[in-house]
């Protein structure tokens, strides 16, 4: 992978809300994500709505949305930390319910295991909210044996993001 300054990497981050107007929240994120530093959005998908996973309180809105960056992984990451907290995303407790979510699914083609970022995400693959609107997007980067993995949660297509 190309990682000189100036060239771009495609990433795929997912968006998720349970908490206030969540549809609302993952429009209003897809906008900041725009506004990143050298960063473009390229695609997102629709909305999906599903119950928490590992998590509590009202179902979640979730969406992916494709990067095109110049932001190292650890740049993105502080970006889209720094867009939760704007949302008013607290960590009162792990997988406490949330504002707005924002997670680094894939960054190009980059593989890392740190205690700051795992790249590709490590439960992407476990998850029908992330590998739904991910195939909707991106269908070459979900293999059918991962939907078959995930085809018993329950989860529902909403309105375009």
């Amino acid at each position: 992978m190309n990682t000189a300054p100036g060239a771009p990497v495609t990433a795929y981050v997912a968006l998720g809300a349970n908490l206030g107007d969540a549809q609302a929240a993952l429009r209003q994120a897809l906008n900041d994500l725009a506004s990143l530093p050298r960063t473009q959005v390229l695609r997102a998908s629709s909305m999906y709505r599903s119950a928490p996973v590992d998590s509590s309180g009202p179902d979640y809105v979730n969406a992916v949305a494709e990067l095109s960056t110049v932001l190292g992984p650890y740049e993105l990451l502080a970006g889209l930390q720094r867009l939760e907290q704007a949302a008013g995303r607290e960590r009162p407790w792990h997988n406490a319910p949330r504002t707005l979510d924002l997670d680094i699914l894939l960054y190009g083609e980059l593989r890392q295991d740190d205690p700051v970022l795992t790249l590709p995400h490590p439960r992407m693959g476990e998850r029908a909210f992330v590998l739904l609107p991910l195939a909707e997007i991106a269908p070459a980067l979900v293999s059918p044996a991962q939907l078959l993995k995930v085809e018993k949660q329950v989860i529902s297509r909403m309105a375009s993001l």
